[in-house]
């Protein structure tokens, strides 16, 4: 199988370069070697690259930048979606693409007043440029006639790149305290699991007696996160929590919670960002851990990379 796989440079694409290697060739260009602004550089790639399925975890994340930098996070999160399964379809190869729990306006509640989680069906209202913008790619997805999946997920972290997870830790081992968001709800997301899972995920695809039939059954948006939810409060407290006894800190600061409103943003963020994974183990048998499960596997990975470097 030959797979092309977008921002390698990102989190989600350095973790899938790993998850991905004992599938066949992985074509993983570099932002200089495929500029993702370009729709016709895109179609170019794709064309000279001619692989058996396209993996696109490529995206403008910068969230408050965004708000300013309209064009340019529409043309990545949305006309290069659209080029990717524009071809995809051409090609008549799958799409397997990433979206994110800011399609959601973060309101969502039960009966009782309660956030709850969002189902894949429910309906989209973006509260900002971001989550426009990949809505916007979500719907050119499905309107191509591509085969494809498109895994929304939420609060992605990794030992790669900048993420809550790395801020957190280089700001806990200077401060005795630190003051972090109370009101916003969602599940904290490993890129490693997001890469693991989507790898088991390709094997179905391979393994299929009918790869067309298996699209039919399986194709569409599905949540992909860990379970139980937590706030940014207690996710720093675990973070350090774990750090600490890990050894990869040598203290832990006091987390203080705040209102959204004293921590005042360029960009709107959801208060609810909690997804359902039921049509995830539903469609791909896929056991969904606690967000804890994968915080901990995340920095169990961290404490073995520096071991390396230590005993090199």
């Amino acid at each position: 199988m030959k797979i092309l796989l977008t921002g390698s440079s990102g989190q989600v694409g350095h973790a899938l370069q790993t998850s991905l290697a004992g599938f066949g060739e992985i074509i993983a260009p570099k932002r200089e070697q495929l500029d993702l602004s370009n729709t016709k550089a895109i179609q170019e790639f794709v064309a000279a690259s001619q692989p058996d399925l396209i993996i696109n975890p490529a995206a403008y994340t910068a969230v408050d930048l965004a708000e300013d930098e309209v064009t340019l996070a529409h043309a990545i999160n949305a006309q290069a979606a659209k080029a990717f399964a524009d071809q995809a379809h051409t090609l008549n190869i799958p799409l397997i693409h990433y979206s994110t729990d800011y399609v959601f306006d973060g309101e969502k509640r039960d009966d009782q007043g309660n956030f709850c989680p969002y189902e894949e069906s429910d309906d989209c209202a973006p509260i900002g440029v971001y989550g426009a913008s990949k809505r916007a790619g979500e719907l050119a997805i499905m309107a191509s006639g591509c085969r494809h999946l498109i895994l929304r997920t939420s609060w992605v972290y990794s030992d790669f790149g900048k993420n809550f997870m790395l801020t957190m830790l280089r700001l806990g081992a200077d401060r005795d305290q630190l003051k972090v968001v109370k009101d916003q709800w969602g599940a904290p997301t490993s890129a490693l699991w997001i890469a693991d899972k989507t790898a088991e995920i390709v094997g179905q695809i391979q393994s299929a007696d009918n790869p067309q039939e298996w699209w039919q059954q399986h194709q569409g948006i599905v949540h992909l996160t860990p379970a139980n939810s937590t706030n940014w409060q207690t996710f720093a407290q675990a973070i350090f929590e774990a750090a600490f006894e890990l050894q990869l800190m040598t203290r832990k600061p006091e987390v203080l919670g705040i209102p959204s409103s004293e921590y005042p943003t360029r960009a709107k963020r959801p208060h609810n960002s909690m997804l359902s994974t039921a049509r995830l183990n539903k469609l791909f048998g896929i056991d969904v851990p606690k967000w804890e499960d994968c915080l901990l596997d995340c920095l169990r990975q961290m404490k073995n990379k520096q071991l390396t470097k230590e005993l090199a």
